[in-house]
């Protein structure tokens, strides 16, 4: 059988498991050497193929790509940068593929979140209409777990896992410290559109009157009279109030409670900033002394507390990407499915990416208490699972340890081309 090499890119806001899936690609790519010849990695995403700047990952040693698995961010580089529309950009589609032929790429997989999908299915169309065969696979990706058909998307297990953690040990520091001191604290967590990651802070909750007292989420229309009488409530009762807020905030109209008023790269509103003003609406509505953090980075780049779950399916949906590229699956994404809730069990299954491209999943309401401050015990089932188990890397000095890659460039043989 005639073998030809493979592309690899990371997409988008990185996470703590997008290494997993990248170590899950490579290995699977080396296990098929008969097929496969080199790895090639897109130094910053599409961009590197746009730009042929490719990494030869051929050239890192079994035990680099191996350290992936444990290694947090994006370690070939990754971006923000969605391809436009084909009909008026089609010359970006062109010279990737044109990047593709000089270097026999033959397979091509973008490991991102629904943008990146859009990508990949518009890539695998080119390729058909300009008779370039070129196997098109969709990696899933995304701490916000908004993409469709995936029961949950890798990054998202290890981001609820943090924030159900940093909500309880938070809590215990705000409960011994309210008598005297600060008598509410705001967690701003990410989450533009789908609650989902709001929603993993409910989890530090076991019982009645347990903190987190107020889950805020994007699906519910923020209405301050609500929301304070709800403090107030919470700090009379229980002498102190814990809030988890969603980044995605908004009032009724679809404003956002933080909204800067810029955009990112794909077009999205630029938030960041909703628990100070949230802090802010209780200082001036009740008083009470506050803190405020916004977990940001943090949430999706500790690895050090990455959920074993998690782990294990970020690094199977790289694994099985490769198994359908082989299988001739054109334009495909590795779902997870949930075979079974008790005891937890799930397997990867192909997913068309034409239903997957574009499309957001968000939290049904069904998992939003009927007072939509809260999780109820169906959204629990569903979330427990995916923050289960540790995985925890190695350590050197009482730091973690970390893939450090040699990134040999390969030799560019095309024009350059400005993006």
């Amino acid at each position: 059988m005639a073998q030809h090499n493979a592309f690899y890119a990371q997409s988008g806001g990185v996470t703590a498991v997008i290494n997993a899936s990248a170590c899950g690609v490579i290995e699977a790519c080396r296990k098929h050497s008969d097929q496969i010849g080199k790895v090639y990695a897109g130094h910053n995403g599409i961009i590197g193929a746009l730009t042929e700047d490719l990494i030869d990952v051929s050239q890192e040693s079994d035990e680099a790509i191996a350290a992936l698995r444990h290694t947090p961010a994006g370690a070939f580089g990754s971006c923000r940068y969605k391809l436009k529309d084909i009909e008026t950009h089609r010359a970006q589609y062109e010279r990737l593929i044109e990047v593709f032929k000089a270097h026999d790429i033959r397979y091509f997989f973008y490991n991102g979140g629904g943008d990146s999908a859009d990508t990949c299915l518009k890539v695998s169309q080119l390729s058909e209409k300009m008779g370039y065969p070129l196997t098109a696979i969709h990696v899933p990706k995304t701490v916000d777990n908004d993409l469709p058909i995936t029961d949950n998307s890798p990054g998202f297990g290890s981001v609820a896992k943090y924030i159900a953690t940093s909500t309880l040990e938070a809590s215990l520091d705000i409960a011994s410290m309210s008598a005297t001191s600060t008598k509410v604290f705001v967690l701003e967590v990410m989450g533009r559109h789908a609650g989902w990651i709001a929603a993993a802070g409910g989890l530090a909750g076991q019982g009645e009157g347990d903190p987190p007292h107020l889950v805020i989420f994007p699906e519910v229309h923020f209405d301050r009279e609500a929301v304070m009488a709800r403090v107030q409530e919470s700090v009379q009762e229980y002498g102190y109030c814990v809030i988890v807020v969603s980044e995605g905030a908004r009032y009724e109209d679809g404003t956002f409670l933080a909204d800067s008023g810029n955009t990112d790269a794909f077009g999205h509103r630029q938030l960041g900033g909703v628990a100070p003003t949230l802090a802010g609406m209780i200082k001036q509505d009740l008083g009470y002394k506050y803190h405020w953090a916004v977990a940001d980075y943090l949430q999706r780049a500790a690895r050090h507390l990455a959920s074993r779950t998690d782990v294990e399916q970020a690094y199977a949906v790289g694994e099985k990407a490769v198994e359908l590229a082989l299988d001739g699956q054109n334009a495909q994404m590795p779902a997870i499915k949930r075979t079974s809730e008790d005891p937890y069990a799930w397997s990867v299954e192909p997913a068309p990416l034409a239903e997957v491209a574009n499309q957001e999943k968000f939290m049904p309401r069904h998992f939003i208490r009927e007072d939509g401050f809260g999780i109820t015990e169906e959204c629990r089932r569903y979330l427990s699972p995916l923050i289960q188990g540790e995985d925890f890397p190695p350590f050197d000095n009482g730091l973690p340890r970390v893939a450090r890659l040699a990134k040999h460039r390969v030799e560019r043989k095309l024009p350059e081309f400005k993006i």
